[in-house]
């Protein structure tokens, strides 16, 4: 599979903005290098997921969108799929656990989804998302482990080199289920190799190094949910594939 090709055909800025890259001078003095942080915080869903759940749904055939789709998240990637629904003109559901705080449920009902609370965990909510689907038909848009939505993140990875020049020597990527990391790291590498990528985890929640370090997949028992953005319990199947092919190494914060 081509990913080069397919990032650069990507459809993300139908709703998606290019970020700035912006110094951190602060950080820049400590380390004694230009340290420059990609502010996906101002995308309209303050997140990158906007990329890659668009770039998935964007393609999908009228038959399949006309289902309606649906996923299982309790904040960034339910509201990238809200919100591309509603750009798009699809029902979106969006299964979240009951424990989901009322400032992410009133951000995903704010595009026109609907919202079905279920369970305390995230296994809990991905049980419920099959049997809605199940039920009712819905077309799955997956979090991270999808061709389409790992070229969608990509676009970060291509904005980062277009805007960074050509002194850039590393990109730090956090990883969760490894669709971030991956998509920017195969654009990365296969335009400017010598550009070094590494994965960030925390020390209780890092499916991706351990993978990495046993050379399959990997899933933890109990991640830790400090960083609940990146607490998944095992990488997918392409995301662990391209981080193996693509990245130089994985840094485990405490």
């Amino acid at each position: 599979m081509n990913y080069l090709t397919k990032i650069l055909n990507a459809t993300v800025y139908d709703v998606a903005v290019k970020t700035p890259l912006d110094e951190a001078a602060a950080l820049s003095k400590k380390f004694g290098c230009r340290f420059l942080l990609k502010r996906e915080d101002l995308q309209p869903v303050h997140s990158y997921k906007i990329r890659g759940a668009y770039n998935k749904m964007s393609q999908l055939p009228k038959s399949e969108l006309d289902k309606g789709v649906i996923c299982a998240s309790a904040g960034n990637h339910a509201q990238g799929v809200a919100l591309s629904a509603k750009k798009l003109g699809v029902k979106a559901t969006i299964v979240m656990p009951v424990t989901t705080p009322d400032i992410k449920t009133s951000a995903v009902k704010s595009y026109g989804a609907s919202i079905v609370l279920h369970g305390d965990s995230y296994s809990d909510t991905y049980e419920e998302l099959h049997r809605q689907i199940k039920e009712h038909g819905y077309t799955y848009v997956a979090p991270f482990d999808d061709p389409d939505v790992i070229a969608g993140q990509g676009t970060v990875g291509k904005e980062i080199l277009d805007q960074a020049g050509r002194d850039l020597t590393a990109v730090f990527v956090p990883i969760g289920g490894g669709g971030l990391a991956a998509g920017v790291s195969v654009y990365v590498k296969s335009v400017r190799p010598w550009v070094k990528v590494y994965g960030v985890e925390p020390e209780d929640s890092d499916c991706m190094y351990q993978s990495l370090k046993a050379g399959k997949r990997v899933t933890l028992d109990n991640p830790g949910l400090f960083a609940d953005g990146v607490c998944v319990k095992q990488p997918g199947e392409e995301t662990f594939k391209l981080c193996k092919e693509n990245l130089d190494g994985i840094v485990r914060v405490s």
